[in-house]
């Protein structure tokens, strides 16, 4: 089915464009919509990308929702086989349930979404709060199944076609359509977790806990109070989690259990309202400042799934987001001069997360983690100061030997692109000549102008 539509936009609601969109029923029909485009084509799964790189302005979109089948699953070896449709909240649901003594498989690595496809978790070669564990989701796909525009399918892996697998994780969907993926999941001893939550006065304590929790726990990150200044720079509130051994839950829905039906007119976040969140937020251990639990992973990976399209409660402008790794060499001082910047500029923001990545490499050409600190951020959009802002956080980025991740940037420069994507140029004999995006267009991977 082919039609145009206008509604295809980032997640971030920032920006969005026409398209032509083909919404195949099988991964056949998906590869024959691919060969007979006359249009730039790209692939679609969930829209949870914040920026531009799922968009492809006047171009074809191919929606992969409908590609949604599991081919096979190992019991016995946790080896899943499944259409690049398939979301990790359906892999969650079916696979991943408790066995009589709370053991189970559960996804090796998982972003701070379910609903996003596996599609798109290769593409952009996500990452989750155990990255200094497992590294990144690329690392756990054995094979996938690549479909060209020259009416090609391959099976991609380290043994075949080495060179265009590398390419397909972390290649943000411009190397050709991946229609399924063989990956490993990973046996635990229990699929409750045990989690704790530790407030912590300045950047220089985030520090300290994040080298001590990471040897001892395996899902590690932190919200930080991005409008705090002084000798409180940095403040915020580490968590940490581990696996339970003996004890079993049950998989969260399929679905949010509650949904923002329509976009609010007035955002809800605004100077004042960011400004007593973060205060009250980082209060909330109370005078003891720690808590601990044992129970579902559902809250401690996923809080912002338990509210549908969250994304509408910045107003009709939407919001940015911005996310940057830096070496651990020059960490401390980046953080402290980001955080400096947005403390100063008023802009600040209710979602911010900082973490340290390992050092176990990413199979992909243009994946995004790298060993260091990472810094993510919501800003909504208020215009000129906002992107000022965005512009002066990356260039302390990347004056550090840093870069910014594709799949929640919208304003990166070619410049910045380049500096943190060493590896472009062995990328890009690897793109399929017919596949394009907003993003790759505006950082000058492929020719041609992104109309937003």
């Amino acid at each position: 089915m082919t039609m145009w539509r206008q509604d295809y936009r980032s997640w971030g609601r920032t920006v969005s464009a026409n398209h032509v969109v083909d919404r195949p029923e099988n991964r056949d029909n998906a590869t024959r919509a691919l060969s007979e485009s006359e249009f730039p084509v790209l692939a679609y799964g969930c829209g949870r990308s914040y920026g531009d790189v799922a968009l492809n302005p006047g171009g074809r979109l191919i929606d992969c929702r409908s590609l949604d089948r599991f081919l096979a699953f190992n019991r016995a070896t946790g080896v899943l086989t499944c259409e690049a449709g398939v979301r990790l909240a359906d892999i969650l649901a079916v696979i991943c349930r408790p066995e009589a003594d709370g053991s189970g498989w559960f996804l090796p690595v998982t972003p701070g979404t379910r609903f996003v496809t596996v599609g798109g978790a290769i593409a952009n070669d996500v990452h989750g709060k155990n990255h200094h564990r497992f590294g990144t989701f690329g690392r756990h796909v054995l094979a996938l199944e690549l479909a060209r525009s020259d009416g090609s399918r391959l099976v991609c892996s380290p043994e075949q076609n080495p060179d265009l697998f590398a390419a397909t994780i972390g290649g943000l969907g411009l190397t050709g359509l991946i229609l399924s993926a063989t990956l490993q999941l990973r046996r635990v001893e229990g699929l409750a977790v045990e989690a704790e939550d530790i407030q912590f006065s300045s950047l220089s304590d985030f520090f300290d806990l994040a080298e001590a929790s990471d040897r001892d726990w395996e899902y590690t990150a932190a919200w930080v109070d991005c409008l705090a200044s002084g000798a409180h720079l940095g403040r915020g509130i580490y968590s940490r989690a581990r696996h339970y051994p003996g004890k079993g839950v049950e998989p969260p829905g399929r679905n949010s259990r509650l949904s923002i039906p329509i976009t609010s007119p007035i955002p809800a976040t605004n100077s004042l309202s960011v400004r007593a969140f973060n205060a009250l937020y980082w209060r909330k251990l109370g005078l003891n400042g720690q808590t601990s639990r044992i129970g579902s992973y559902e809250p401690v990976f996923y809080p912002l799934d338990a509210i549908g399209e969250w994304n509408r409660l910045y107003g009709p402008k939407g919001f940015y987001q911005f996310q940057c790794v830096v070496p651990h060499e020059q960490a401390r001082e980046a953080v402290a001069d980001m955080l400096r910047l947005i403390a100063q500029s008023g802009e600040g923001s209710m979602l911010v997360v900082l973490k340290t990545f390992g050092d176990l490499p990413s199979p992909g050409l243009l994946s995004f983690p790298r060993p260091g600190v990472t810094l993510a951020l919501d800003f909504p959009e208020r215009g000129t100061t906002t992107r000022k802002l965005l512009r002066l956080l990356e260039e302390v980025a990347v004056a550090a030997y840093g870069r910014l991740y594709p799949a929640k940037d919208s304003l990166m420069t070619p410049d910045a692109f380049r500096q943190g994507y060493p590896s472009f140029e062995q990328f890009q004999p690897m793109m399929d000549p017919r596949f394009s995006s907003a993003f790759a267009q505006r950082i000058g991977l492929i020719k041609g102008e992104a109309q937003l």
